[in-house]
């Protein structure tokens, strides 16, 4: 019989976790028993973060980086490996996005885009790797979009970053599989975060954060003979049109 996971002791790192999508997923995890390393660009953010994800003794640290930076993002998996003793789960959420046409977008939003979304990805899961390989297996899920096969006028960058992370994923997936090692992207449609802007009163028909981080929780706790490798994630009832 197939033994689902549990999260007690486990060991993950949430990048982009000091809010949205990324601390929910954190906050999810501890609440299950989980030791959790976040990471965010903004300290005083971070700080905060990690001082509410700790309340009633739960296992957390944080960890100022940037995951465009390759020695950043080694030096992020080396914090939880020591830190917590190695590193079973990594959920790659940091995320940016700017949307214009292509023809307005400027180099430097093309290589934040690329950077964060797409390189910072490989750059995490290389320094990973062999954490999780040393703990006989482990997780990796990456947080895309359903732009990366829904593409939109205004989202060519972002698009293209996220349509390039699914392809990563897909390769990852099929070469990390006997190493027990299962790698999973979840694509969300529209989230009520603040990614996009101001939040508005009318978002409750939105994807919560929290709903992305069940889904996740559902991927890390799953039987090991399975392995759900894709999940498209839509609001329920979005307006009609």
């Amino acid at each position: 019989m197939s033994i689902p996971w549990t999260l007690d002791n486990r060991v993950a790192i949430v990048t982009g976790g000091s809010r949205g999508i990324g601390y929910a997923i954190a906050d999810a995890m501890l609440s299950r028993g989980a030791r959790v390393l976040v990471t965010g660009l903004d300290r005083s953010r971070l700080a905060a973060a990690r001082e509410a994800l700790a309340l009633g003794g739960r296992h957390v640290d944080a960890v100022e980086a940037d995951v465009r930076n390759a020695d950043q993002a080694e030096a992020m998996v080396a914090r939880a490996v020591s830190a917590f003793g190695g590193l079973d789960i990594l959920v790659n959420n940091a995320g940016v996005g700017s949307f214009s046409p292509i023809a307005e977008t400027t180099h430097d939003a093309w290589d934040r885009m690329i950077g964060t979304n797409l390189t910072g990805v490989f750059y995490c899961c290389k320094a990973s790797i062999p954490h999780l390989r040393a703990r006989g297996g482990g997780w990796i899920v990456n947080i895309s979009s359903l732009a990366g096969k829904n593409s939109f006028v205004g989202g060519g960058a972002y698009c293209a970053t996220k349509a390039g992370l699914n392809a990563f994923s897909e390769v990852l997936m099929q070469e990390l599989r006997y190493d027990d090692i299962r790698v999973a992207y979840v694509m969300p449609g529209s989230v009520a975060t603040e990614f996009g802007g101001a939040r508005d009163s009318g978002d409750e028909w939105k994807i919560a954060s929290e709903d992305v981080a069940q889904t996740v929780i559902d991927l890390v706790t799953s039987p090991a003979r399975s392995l759900a490798s894709r999940v498209e994630l839509r609001p329920a009832k979005p307006p009609r049109r």
